[in-house]
């Protein structure tokens, strides 16, 4: 049993989805920025060269992607083509169909049993993960919340010299408008980010209902359960904000978005049911930059409405 066990803690490790990026999001490009969800956010002093392109979102992709509205490619769930993504899949196919032949991964013979399999599933994780170091500049790690508390952490900087970006009509016919944010947005995006961090470590669905759009909140609580069919737990704790720049704000119609970008640290760490690490460290810290977009009704309070990885 313990062999078995092994086994299979090996091979979600392989091929289980969440665990390198196991923080909230996954590590991905997910949700809405209203009519400027398929341009490009503006690049900013921490994270110069924009954002990525949304994986997911439940805004239609209407026609902003032309050139002159700064595109990101064409058509919902765009994602760059990576040499990494290929070989990975290449490298897996292939280790499937030998297994399926009896000669199991990369052509090594299927009698070495289970012990035989485990150092395969071994072998072929440190080689994805070498592969994923190597080409795409390792995996890149959503953090949480950055922190504007007091004493804790530095100010967001307004980054005066970032472009205005697009200015798209908003789904109202209306163009949008860029607004002002003030010191006390700012504080309010602090206190979101840190707020979501801990949510998600408690597993705490209300508590996102409340901080994030019911969008943003779906996708938290689909991962969130794959997390628990899984039998592991995500902790994202000791989040420190190093540098956060505003891209743009902007409203459209009654609505009011900005986009941040963030770059911050923490401590991201992965157990199973027994409380082994899994993933992350316990004592080294992870540091990562992203785009996180807010929206509020005018008068409301802002809550959290897309995360995109900084390119």
């Amino acid at each position: 049993m313990r062999t078995l066990s092994a086994v299979l803690l090996a091979a979600f490790l392989v091929f289980g989805p969440g665990v390198a990026d196991a923080r909230p999001g996954l590590g991905g490009s997910m949700g809405s920025r209203g009519a400027r969800t398929w341009s490009a956010p503006a690049g900013t002093n921490s994270a110069p060269y924009g954002a990525s392109p949304f994986s997911r979102s439940l805004t239609p992709n209407s026609g902003y992607n032309s050139p002159g509205y700064g595109n990101y490619g064409s058509g919902m769930g765009y994602r760059r083509p990576m040499f990494g993504g290929g070989m990975l899949g290449g490298l897996l196919g292939a280790g499937l169909f030998g297994m399926l032949l009896g000669g199991g991964f990369f052509g090594f013979h299927g009698g070495m049993g289970f012990m035989g399999l485990l150092i395969q599933l071994v072998l072929l994780f440190f080689l994805v993960r070498w592969v994923m170091n190597r080409f795409l500049g390792g995996t890149p790690a959503f953090a949480g919340a950055g922190g504007l508390g007091r004493g804790l952490f530095p100010p967001l900087n307004l980054n005066q010299n970032a472009s205005p970006g697009p200015r798209p009509t908003s789904y109202g016919g209306a163009p949008s408008q860029a607004i002002t944010v003030s010191s006390a947005d700012y504080q309010q995006f602090s206190q979101l980010l840190l707020g979501i961090q801990a949510a998600w470590t408690n597993h705490d669905l209300n508590g996102l209902q409340a901080m994030a759009s019911p969008e943003m909140v779906s996708y938290f609580s689909e991962q969130l359960s794959e997390q628990a069919s899984q039998g592991v737990r995500n902790r994202v704790t000791d989040v420190r904000l190093q540098q956060g720049d505003l891209s743009e704000a902007w409203a459209e119609g009654n609505r009011q978005y900005a986009t941040v970008s963030l770059k911050f640290s923490m401590i991201d760490v992965t157990t199973d049911q027994a409380g082994h690490v899994v993933d992350g460290s316990p004592t080294e810290r992870v540091t990562v930059t992203e785009f996180w977009t807010f929206v509020r009704s005018q008068g409301g309070h802002w809550i959290l409405s897309a995360i995109q990885q900084a390119r």
